[in-house]
């Protein structure tokens, strides 16, 4: 009996401590926004899915493939891509793109291809989607901030 129990405590810390981390800011009201610097971390996402790519068709060129630094690097890709969107839909298109803003739906066109796009280096490691994304970071830029901050 007593077994049982600090084997079902042992399972709930295990439970509490393997969750996944949120980074994603908040949806309230808070007034706390840094623009730039989610245009930043977009780019910065961009260049580590293009690394990944890279590091990936390099790998799968090795006659002796190394299959765990091949799935370690397919997984590096796919999180960065899906922060990638977390950041597009949850804090541009939530939170910063009002409904009847200046250009909101020209913002919102730029937002889905870049959401697509994203899905797209997840789907396969051509690196002709990493610059699709970077021109229309640029171009969201522009929109959203009058000029480009590169």
């Amino acid at each position: 009996m007593r077994m049982r129990f600090w084997l079902g405590c042992l399972a709930f810390l295990f439970c509490l401590g393997s969750g996944t981390q949120v980074l994603a800011h908040c949806e309230i009201p808070c007034g706390i926004y840094d623009d730039a610097m989610r245009v930043s971390m977009l780019k910065e996402h961009v260049v580590t899915i293009e690394k990944s790519m890279n590091t990936i068709m390099d790998l799968e060129k090795d006659k002796d493939k190394n299959m765990n630094q091949l799935v370690r690097w397919i997984m590096n890709k796919e999180d960065h891509a899906n922060q990638f969107q977390e950041i597009v839909s949850q804090y541009f298109l939530t939170q910063r793109i009002g409904l009847d803003s200046k250009d909101s739906t020209q913002k919102v066109e730029v937002l889905h291809k870049m959401l697509v796009y994203a899905m797209r280096c997840k789907q396969s490691t051509d690196t002709e989607h990493i610059q699709t994304l970077r021109k229309l970071i640029k171009e969201f830029e522009e929109l959203y901030f009058g000029h480009s901050h590169d």
